[in-house]
């Protein structure tokens, strides 16, 4: 059940017991890894987002300091994916029911006595949904440290790796994602079902784009006819391997920050 996670990580595994007496539980680190179930072009598995954020947060929790306490909660497999609800088997929650699940878990991770709560999302909808939920989380409680933090931000080679062109337009099922499912799943990989489509007719010229910070509406559909945005046939093992390994070291990173994280004071 526990998947990627070392098993005494996996929060569910804890009894009732287990979790009224740990101690500090100020401290101790719980995380919500959010994913998707949503198309990923011809070759790669509705599961991607869920696989990649559950397989790096896995990785990071194994090499974490044993005196770190931390803990993943269950993967939340359904997200926020209405950009890609016309290609078949997509799962989609609105941002409203997402945003209440979020809520509600929260609710439930405070009463049990804890005070920080890491939403790892690692499906590139739903940002704003995390970040929403955590401000809204930290107002109704205001000792609860909340960080809405996106899987693919800490640091990490990607930049090297991978070509200017796909680094901006290879947002999804790309060579990036692609080669870190390779890493980690690979025999979910259908590489010679792979092709490449960037989309065509985006501003030129303008200060709009499909992502950044002035970016535009638009659904997955009107932009590509396969599901995939970005070359995946550039895509490899080894690519991934280091991918992997720099997204691991970050979080490991990250969770050490964020126990030690005091919330700054005004006053």
């Amino acid at each position: 059940m526990h998947s990627f996670i070392p098993p005494e990580r996996f929060f569910p595994y804890l009894t009732w017991a287990d979790i009224q007496t740990m101690p500090d539980k100020a401290n101790v680190v719980i995380i919500q890894p959010v994913g998707a179930i949503e198309q990923h072009g011809h070759h790669l598995p509705l599961i991607v987002d869920s696989a990649i954020g559950v397989g790096v947060l896995g990785k990071a929790l194994a090499q974490l300091e044993p005196d770190i306490p931390a803990y993943a909660l269950p993967n939340l497999f359904y997200g926020k994916s209405n950009e890609h609800w016309h290609f078949p088997g997509t799962i989609t929650l609105s941002a409203q029911t997402l945003l209440a699940v979020l809520m509600e878990m929260a609710d439930s991770i405070y009463r049990a006595g804890f005070r920080k709560l890491v939403l790892m999302n690692s499906h590139g909808g739903q940002p704003q949904v995390m970040e929403i939920a955590a401000r809204d989380i930290h107002q109704k409680y205001g000792d609860f440290l909340v960080f809405p933090l996106f899987t693919w931000r800490v640091p990490n080679v990607a930049k090297d790796l991978i070509s200017a062109k796909e680094l901006e337009l290879g947002i999804h099922a790309g060579d990036a994602e692609t080669s870190l499912m390779l890493s980690l799943l690979p025999e979910q990989v259908k590489m010679e079902r792979a092709v490449a489509e960037y989309p065509k007719g985006l501003p030129e010229d303008s200060l709009l784009s499909m992502e950044g910070k002035l970016p535009f509406a638009w659904l997955t559909q009107e932009l590509s006819q396969s599901g995939t945005l970005g070359d995946p046939t550039l895509a490899t093992k080894e690519k991934g391997d280091r991918i992997l390994e720099s997204l691991v070291s970050g979080w490991v990173r990250v969770i050490q920050d964020i126990y030690k994280f005091r919330q700054p004071q005004g006053n």
